[in-house]
């Protein structure tokens, strides 16, 4: 039913890379082609080698380089005249914004993206683009806004037969199960997302798979040492493709299960380690989310009840201030832990999202409408794109 995986981000004379390509290999294949395409003024091609530059910086934490590339890749095709470029270019930089915990600007060039996207003729920057919207939604704990949209994307991909894009889907599915105790169906779909990723050589999807499936043993079963197994070979792959993002929440996760199984020494130093790598590659969310496992790792072995209940406090606000509704919610449940609040206070928060609720997507304009607004931004404003 699925074909062997690939990578559509590597474009032009870079369709020969793998999806599995170590990411440093890509950005010096991608460099090589991208110099030679602006020596020859040839600015299609360097919009769609300037991509795979843009989304091997991004994956390998260079936020920097990842920026500037996202934009020259942008700038050239817009010079090319090329509106499926323009809308690849977009989608990479909206997904960087999402990594930087820029929601509303990441919502923003995603929605930008699936539009030209839609104009340009090109039906799979159209599909990522809209998948990084409903992801956006989904981490931000807007499961009713965005559960629809991840259904019928599943649809989309399973019809035409992308492993890729139906990996990506049912881990995002199975995400949201998870967060609302949905636990066996949580389990099932990344078992589900794990075995087609095998058989299409999607190293990174699989990888994503085992954590999924890691956190569920951990916290359905209570199967401590077959998660952290689950871990260890998803992190050779992160190793071996060089998965920055992917290995700092890997060692996240890790923490988590040890936390959970109350070796908080051990959680306490998988935590620190994920939150150096979440620092160094500027992602904020995740950089929140270790903080937050360390905060509760040393209250658990000693630390003063004050500047736990302040940490903590900080965390709230930081969580706030990106928009990440199910990680305000954990910092509650652990003010609730450590007797750092009235029980069952602002309980309505940890409640809203109780049941998966995927009847509507109204959060989410429909790729067709608002066209004014596409024309309005087919030349990005300079403060975006300088």
């Amino acid at each position: 039913m699925y074909g062997k995986a690939f990578a559509p981000e590597y474009q032009g004379a870079l369709t020969t890379l793998s999806v599995n390509s170590s990411l440093t290999d890509v950005l010096a294949a991608g460099t090589e082609q991208l110099r030679a395409a602006e020596r020859a003024g040839q600015h299609g091609e360097a919009a769609r080698s300037g991509l795979a530059v843009a989304e091997a910086h991004r994956r390998l934490g260079r936020i920097g380089e990842a920026d500037r590339a996202w934009k020259a890749s942008y700038r050239a095709a817009r010079a090319a005249g090329d509106i499926a470029a323009m809308a690849w270019a977009l989608w990479s930089g909206g997904t960087l914004a999402r990594q930087r915990g820029s929601l509303a600007l990441a919502r923003r060039l995603l929605h930008l993206a699936a539009e030209l996207g839609e104009r340009g003729g090109d039906i799979v920057v159209r599909g990522y683009s809209l998948a990084g919207l409903a992801e956006t939604g989904r981490i931000q704990g807007d499961y009713e806004a965005v559960g629809r949209l991840h259904e019928q994307l599943l649809s989309e991909a399973r019809r035409r037969g992308e492993a890729r894009h139906t990996v990506w889907a049912l881990e995002g599915i199975a995400q949201m199960h998870r967060n609302t105790g949905a636990y066996d169906m949580a389990y099932a779909m990344f078992e589900e997302a794990a075995g087609i990723a095998a058989r299409a050589d999607d190293r990174r999807g699989h990888a994503w798979a085992l954590r999924g499936l890691a956190d569920v043993v951990s916290v359905r079963d209570g199967d401590t040492e077959r998660a952290l197994a689950l871990l260890s070979e998803a992190e050779t792959t992160c190793r071996a493709m060089k998965l920055s993002g992917a290995l700092a929440y890997n060692h996240k996760m890790r923490g988590n299960v040890l936390y959970r199984a109350g070796r908080y020494g051990e959680a306490r130093d998988q935590y620190e380690r994920a939150l150096a790598e979440f620092r160094a590659m500027s992602e904020p969310r995740g950089e929140a989310l270790a903080r937050l496992g360390l905060a509760k790792s040393l209250a658990r072995l000693g630390r003063d009840r004050a500047d736990t209940a302040a940490e903590l406090a900080d965390l709230a606000v930081a969580l706030e201030r990106i928009g990440l509704r199910h990680a305000r919610t954990m910092v509650a449940r652990a003010e609730e832990e450590f007797g750092l609040r009235a029980q069952g206070q602002d309980s309505s928060r940890g409640q809203e999202h109780s049941g998966l609720r995927v009847q509507k997507a109204s959060g989410l304009p429909a790729p067709g409408q608002d066209s004014s607004r596409a024309r309005e931004h087919s030349g990005l404003r300079a403060e975006v794109v300088r």
